[in-house]
């Protein structure tokens, strides 16, 4: 049963599950720089300097986890036997 399993892991965590970390991990990038740009270059207005640290510690945050949430899917894989395509992780 194991081997037709792990064709099914593997197909569902290349084309579903990797894309779609790689997404979210992006959007965190992006939100994060986002909070850097309002807290360098709009530093006169404090709502708008809260804002940037607030945007960037989300973002950290959401990078994290998006990272944590790929390691513990490689784990989970990994320990299984599945078959994984090369990733963001070797």
């Amino acid at each position: 049963m194991l081997a037709t399993v792990n064709p099914i892991i593997g197909k569902i965590n290349a084309v579903i599950l990797n894309p779609l970390i790689t997404l979210l991990f992006a959007l965190a990038l992006v939100m994060f720089l986002w909070g850097m740009f309002q807290f360098l270059w709009m530093e006169d207005s404090d709502k708008a300097h809260e804002q940037g640290k607030n945007h960037m510690l989300w973002g950290l945050l959401g990078m994290f986890i998006m990272f944590s949430v790929f390691a513990i899917m490689r784990l989970i894989a990994g320990t299984i036997g599945a078959d994984l395509p090369a990733g963001l992780i070797p």
